[in-house]
């Protein structure tokens, strides 16, 4: 969530950036009553509660005293005196009680108004729909198959040829966008997997095999029971979720934790499954392994000091890149528009590989500045050498979606006969092989 201070001292700013996302901006001043009516009923009931206790410092000598007094005036005047103040305790009770039923409430809408409200975007993010980003820069050489003669094959039959990847008994076993990685296709993950693990641990990532299982604070507290809310699994007998990406488990990590702030940043490369209902994309992406929902990926993910984050949002990206770089695939980054961010994010960058059967870029990888949105919503600060705590900044960027990063790999590395060259970075993770090769031949 975002800090209220800036709801109260600039609404304007945040109603901007509610309408640049697509979303109300009428929240904004539900949430503006909704935090006035709590702090009004707030102080309400701690006068209505210090009347009280006045009160009951009254009452009590006066109880004392009628004990030891004797029948006569005196008695009879301390008596009346003592079911006044008794009847005013009993109606100060229910003021009590009312007052904090209506705190209560107050304090409920403010935290669900809050918990609804997306994250400020960043003033130099494009504003715009999902058509709307701006091409950073366009990295690598696409390759031209014509010149060397052939068609491009697409992943699927490239996997068929190679023994790579069995989508007809994925769909057997599990239904639509499930798979089976076969032979070399398993062997190109695991390679995979430990090129972006070792490259991560080289840039000082600390590696990670988090639980693809979280209760319901970590998912809410990630900013996924909102918009994305589905687009998620629920175990509904256990109230549980599968995480559709590790930035989930390594966000909530540090929950309800303060760190030392020289300890920053902290830096986590996590690999786990991702599970997606995939809601709304129906007949996209259909054929093949490109939008499933089930992959692999290696993401990382990073808690730093908020004056740091624009830094850390730029070397993720140069992360991400020297990944792709190194896989020898063509690809550009985009600067996301507004309306196609998360509710966390306040700003993203995508890294779009081409994939040439579509002729066309297509996302791989995406890496996220979140500012103080999450470690709000989770309660995890920093302590300063000063002794101010305060709530961190976190950013996640994916290094790599393995079904998406094996689609781009095999269309651009194709040759005429169905094998496949293996990127030099990533031979020493594949056995040595040079190329992969058909099983029959074509």
């Amino acid at each position: 969530m975002i800090d209220l201070r800036i709801v109260r001292d600039d609404p304007e700013r945040v109603r901007a950036s509610q309408r640049a996302r697509g979303e109300d901006p009428e929240i904004v001043d539900r949430l503006l009553s909704a935090d006035e009516r709590r702090r009004a009923s707030a102080q309400t009931f701690d006068e209505l509660r210090n009347s009280q206790k006045t009160l009951g410092k009254s009452i009590g000598p006066l109880q004392g005293r009628i004990k030891k007094s004797a029948a006569g005036p005196d008695l009879d005047a301390a008596q009346a005196e003592l079911d006044a103040l008794m009847t005013r305790a009993s109606r100060l009770s229910d003021e009590v009680k009312d007052a904090e039923v209506q705190r209560d409430e107050a304090d409920a809408e403010t935290s669900a108004l809050m918990l609804a409200l997306s994250n400020v975007i960043d003033d130099d993010a494009p504003h715009g729909g999902e058509d709307d980003y701006v091409v950073l820069g366009e990295y690598g050489s696409r390759p031209d198959f014509s010149s060397a003669g052939f068609e491009p094959r697409d992943h699927v039959e490239l996997g068929e040829i190679l023994g790579a990847i069995d989508i007809e008994r994925g769909a057997k076993v599990s239904g639509s966008r499930f798979y089976y990685l076969t032979g070399i296709g398993a062997l190109l993950e695991l390679a995979l997997v430990n090129l972006a693990m070792a490259r991560a641990v080289a840039a000082g990532f600390t590696p990670m095999i988090p639980p693809s299982l979280v209760k319901p604070d970590a998912m809410e507290g990630t900013g996924f029971l909102g918009q994305a809310a589905e687009n998620v699994y629920h175990l509904e007998a256990d109230d549980m979720y599968l995480v559709g990406t590790a930035e989930v488990p390594l966000a909530a990590y540090h929950m309800d934790e303060i760190l030392d702030g020289d300890s920053l940043p902290r830096r986590y490369a996590g690999f786990s499954p991702c599970f997606r209902r995939e809601a709304g994309s129906h007949g996209k992406d259909t054929r093949g392994i490109f939008r499933v929902h089930w992959f692999d990926k290696v993401e990382m993910f990073s808690f730093c000091a908020p004056d740091e984050a624009l830094d850390e949002h730029r070397r993720l990206l140069a992360w991400e890149q020297e990944f792709l770089d190194a896989l020898e695939i063509p690809y550009r980054v985009i600067d996301v528009a507004s309306g196609d961010l998360g509710s966390s994010a306040a700003r993203k960058f995508d890294c779009e590989a081409w994939v040439p059967s579509q002729e066309r870029y297509r996302e791989v990888t995406s890496t996220s500045n979140c500012t103080q949105f999450q470690s709000r919503r989770l309660r995890v600060r920093a302590r300063s050498r000063d002794g101010a705590v305060s709530p961190v900044a976190t950013l996640n960027g994916t290094l790599c979606a393995v079904t998406r990063t094996i689609v781009a790999l095999l269309e651009n590395h194709q040759r005429a006969d169905g094998s496949v060259n293996v990127p030099a970075a990533l031979r020493p993770f594949l056995g040595g092989h040079e190329s992969l090769e058909p099983l029959r031949q074509q």
